[in-house]
């Protein structure tokens, strides 16, 4: 059975492929999921660790039925997808003898969703991740490591907004912005859907059995092609944090989980109406507060945080990728919004600058992501780029540090029909050998820091710098040539080409010009986002 999995830094959402109805259907999890009028089933993206020795964890909807998430308590996570794969500012708590990281509670939340989705009973055969746009690789790897631990054939990725494309049903529209705005991310993609035919790709395998190897050939797909894309690490999850802080501020409240969500329920109130309040009482001072907030001081919140200009930031630079192309703001013929985000009527507004409102979709924010993955098995080819640009590292004689050169831009579609190629000579008298150091540039104008603030994880944008994740700066890996005889500086000695093949491999091909061999033929390096 085909499994979709909406991993998300709030909610997540498991969604089904119904052989009877021939149609998507989002599944119920008793006990993890959250069941209302106005939603459909969603999974709290919250963690309890009972024992980290042993692995024994709650999550989802029982951590709030039990109340374990309204107690400053290192056992407590939240947000916790925030963290997987980045660099964290802080402590990482210790319990029951060990360290637990980010990573550890994202496996043990996933590995536990499996096991209730098996126990319903429903078998897992093939199972489809969706990913934010703006992923850093380390992200990505963390999730193929989980995938090869889980006991399922075939196991794939595709990016959420593509997956939200999909997820609409607009086969009869060609060219769609998604906008998907959730706790912890907010992805734009600008997608084109067409009707091809042809051997069927499915999206970016992580994990691939070889009975379904077998069956997947030879099926017509339909395509959806990615245009453009822009992301940053900015959600609801802020917004959240934005509004403890207000009332830390004007009324001196204590900031905690259950300020946190008190704040995330104010929120929601203002979605549908323009006033909220909500009480908050302190059991150790027996004061009470009233919390309240209507929407014209909420969205002068979100502006005193440059909300507006960040979102402004992202849709410019995915205009500007579609201008390009040739295509203009006329051009796209649907705009889907997708995630609790979107749900704020500030945010609609500010969509409706852009976009005539009958062009506007909103009636599937939490389902569209999940259910559109599943059409991956029932034969959609996603053509991608590469969203990141990629360099290498070299010393700036001028500033005096390290500095970073551009080797494959951000926009590059793969695979590649030509290589970059790079000339490289020795440094030094007697060089035994060149290293070379490979880099995922974040973008230009900023990069995101991940920090504890208390007992919150938070984001924070870093104006004026490029983020960089070396990706091979490590032992064994850096070095591509050894240079027999050694190298002498003055002259040119290695060629080097560079391509992405169709499953995202740096590949490299190393000639000495020296000796005219080939001391690396098409050797992949890393895997690439």
């Amino acid at each position: 059975m085909a499994i979709a999995i909406d991993f998300g830094t709030s909610n997540t959402v498991i969604a089904r492929w119904n052989q009877a109805s021939q149609q998507p259907e989002t599944l119920k999890l008793p006990g993890l999921s959250l069941i209302s009028a106005q939603n459909p089933p969603l999974i709290p993206s919250l963690l309890y660790v009972e024992d980290a020795a042993q692995g024994k964890v709650v999550l989802g909807q029982q951590v709030r039925d039990r109340g374990l998430d309204l107690n400053a308590d290192p056992r407590f996570f939240r947000n916790f997808k925030r963290g997987i794969g980045t660099p964290i500012q802080g402590f990482l708590p210790e319990l029951d003898g060990q360290i637990v990281t980010f990573e550890q509670v994202g496996q043990w939340f996933l590995n536990r969703i499996i096991g209730s989705i098996r126990e319903l009973p429903l078998p897992v055969d093939s199972l489809t991740f969706t990913v934010p746009v703006d992923s850093f690789e380390a992200y990505r790897n963390w999730l193929g490591k989980v995938s090869q631990s889980l006991e399922v054939e075939q196991v794939r990725m595709l990016d959420e907004p593509t997956a939200a494309a999909l997820g609409y049903g607009l086969a009869d529209r060609e060219i769609l912005l998604v906008i998907d705005f959730g706790g912890g991310t907010l992805d734009l993609s600008l997608v084109r859907l067409d009707n091809s035919e042809g051997k069927k790709p499915l999206g970016f395998i992580l994990k691939w059995g070889e009975k379904l190897l077998a069956e997947s050939s030879g099926q017509k797909a339909k395509t959806a092609r990615v245009l453009a894309k822009s992301g940053q690490n900015l959600g609801g999850s802020d917004i959240d944090n934005w509004l403890v802080d207000y009332f830390s501020q004007s009324q001196g409240l204590a900031k905690s989980p259950l300020t946190t969500r008190l704040a995330e329920r104010l929120k929601i109130q203002l979605s549908l109406q323009n006033k909220a309040t909500e009480v908050y009482f302190d059991d150790e001072t027996f004061d009470s507060y009233e919390l309240e907030l209507d929407r014209d001081r909420f969205e002068d919140i979100l502006a005193e945080h440059q909300f507006f200009d960040n979102l402004d930031e992202c849709m410019n630079q995915v205009l500007q990728q579609a201008r390009r192309q040739g295509i203009e703001t006329a051009d796209i013929n649907a705009v889907l919004l997708v995630g609790g985000t979107v749900q704020i009527p500030a945010v609609q507004t500010w969509v409706q600058k852009y976009f005539d409102s009958a062009k506007i979709r909103c009636e599937k924010p939490f389902e569209a992501i999940a259910q559109g993955a599943l059409q991956l098995s029932q034969g959609v080819e996603v053509k991608d780029f590469l969203y990141h640009s990629y360099g290498i590292r070299y010393w700036n004689r001028r500033d005096n540090c390290h500095s970073w050169h551009p080797l494959i831009k951000s926009g590059q579609a793969y695979p590649m029909s030509e290589p970059v190629e790079l000339v490289l000579g020795a440094s030094i008298e007697s060089q035994p050998s060149i290293e070379l150091i490979v880099g995922e540039l974040g973008a230009e104008t900023g990069g995101t820091e991940v920090y504890f603030d208390g007992d919150r994880l938070v984001t924070h944008q870093l104006s004026g710098r490029t983020s960089v994740q070396a990706l091979n700066d490590r032992d064994g890996a850096r070095s591509i040539a050894q240079l027999t005889p050694p190298g002498y500086p003055g002259s040119d000695r290695i060629k080097v080409l560079f391509r992405v093949d169709n499953q995202r491999f740096l590949r490299m091909t190393v000639e000495d010009l020296l000796t005219t061999q080939t001391l690396l033929e098409d050797k992949p390096v890393v895997q690439l986002s």
